[in-house]
């Protein structure tokens, strides 16, 4: 059974980094691509990362030049490094890849 198993979120004031990890097990786990998706308080979940085998990325406009998604194929981890964090940021952080979900961690930006 594919899992996803996200770690790395926390409390950080404005300003500050974090870094999430995602990593995929299980037999049949292939990460072709792999997703960061958030869901903010009072919105709907949407995609905030990408990157697929040839590691082209994807960020979606509000995150871009703060976050770099990355990858360790060998580890079969994705990473979400997030620097400049904003109060707007604080959200739950969820990897996706192959139609799974990961559990989520909680990021929380004070400002």
């Amino acid at each position: 059974q594919v899992q996803l198993v996200e770690s790395g979120g926390g409390w950080v004031q404005a300003g500050g980094s974090l870094r999430l990890s995602c990593v995929g097990s299980g037999s049949g786990f292939r990460s072709d691509t792999m997703n960061w998706y958030r869901q903010t308080p009072g919105k709907s979940r949407e995609i905030i990362a990408q990157i697929n085998r040839i590691n082209s990325t994807y960020y979606r406009d509000p995150v871009k030049g703060r976050f770099t998604i990355s990858r360790a194929n060998e580890k079969n981890t994705v990473y979400l490094q997030m620097n400049d964090l904003k109060p707007e940021d604080t959200g739950v952080y969820y990897c996706n890849a192959m139609g799974i979900w990961g559990q989520g961690t909680q990021v929380t930006v004070a400002s």
